[in-house]
């Protein structure tokens, strides 16, 4: 439902009563709430496009600039400022939780380094005998399962989580920041005049439907206040 359209659709057809029938009232209040709809409408026109010989229209895309610079403000001060980056890994430190990740690494390195270790070792002519590097085969994946399972008791204990976070905070916290910083500064440099307009008027269209809409309706209000006055 375009509001803005049946605003001064309603307005126009009273201008119209109001003029044929010679009905004052009437016509009082279509003219001033017609002047009120349109007036916003216009203004609205204005803040998003440029139209000639009207200074300050178009003001969206003339302060394209402040605009990138508040938005960067705005992320990397309001949710990506360096004390809370840090706060939040030590909020973090007890929810520090890496298994999935060692459930995703693969081990099998591991295991033949293990294997080589032991070829090269003095146990290498006796693990010969046994049918070589292919008789520890078998033992891979129980390999694998065990060393999956050290690993994430290491990553368990208290110690190593509270050495984890210390690392990030104290060594890693600005890094995270600036990385933060690179990222944001990317995006914003992607963006253009026409596409910051057109995210704010995809934002607040609906909205700004109803200044049209109360424009009409306080127009109409001085029309008939004016009428009223009139009245002989």
């Amino acid at each position: 439902m375009n509001k803005s359209l049946i605003t001064n659709i309603v307005a126009t057809l009273c201008v119209l009563v109001g003029y044929v029938s010679g009905h004052a009232i009437i016509f009082s209040i279509g003219i001033f709430a017609l002047s009120g709809a349109v007036t916003n409408l216009v203004a609205i026109h204005m803040l998003f496009e440029k139209v000639p010989f009207l200074y300050g229209s178009g003001v969206i895309t003339l302060k394209f600039k402040e605009f990138k610079s508040s938005i960067r403000k705005l992320i990397l001060e309001e949710f990506f400022h360096k004390d809370k980056v840090s706060h939040l890994l030590q909020s973090q430190q007890e929810n520090l939780d890496l298994t999935p990740v060692i459930k995703k690494v693969d081990l099998d390195p591991a295991f033949d380094t293990l294997v080589g270790v032991i070829e090269s070792s003095q146990f290498g002519p006796m693990l010969t005998m046994f049918g070589g590097s292919e008789a520890l085969q078998p033992m891979r994946s129980s390999f694998v399962e065990k060393m999956q399972d050290t690993l994430i008791d290491i990553t368990q204990e208290p110690k190593f989580k509270a050495l984890m976070v210390n690392e990030l905070i104290g060594g890693n916290a600005s890094s995270i920041h600036d990385t933060i910083e690179q990222a944001v500064d990317h995006r914003l440099d992607e963006l253009t005049p026409t596409m910051v307009k057109d995210i704010i008027q995809n934002m607040i269209k609906t909205h700004l439907g109803w200044l049209v809409v109360w424009g009409g309706v306080f127009g109409g209000i001085f029309g008939l206040a004016a009428a009223l006055v009139n009245l002989p």
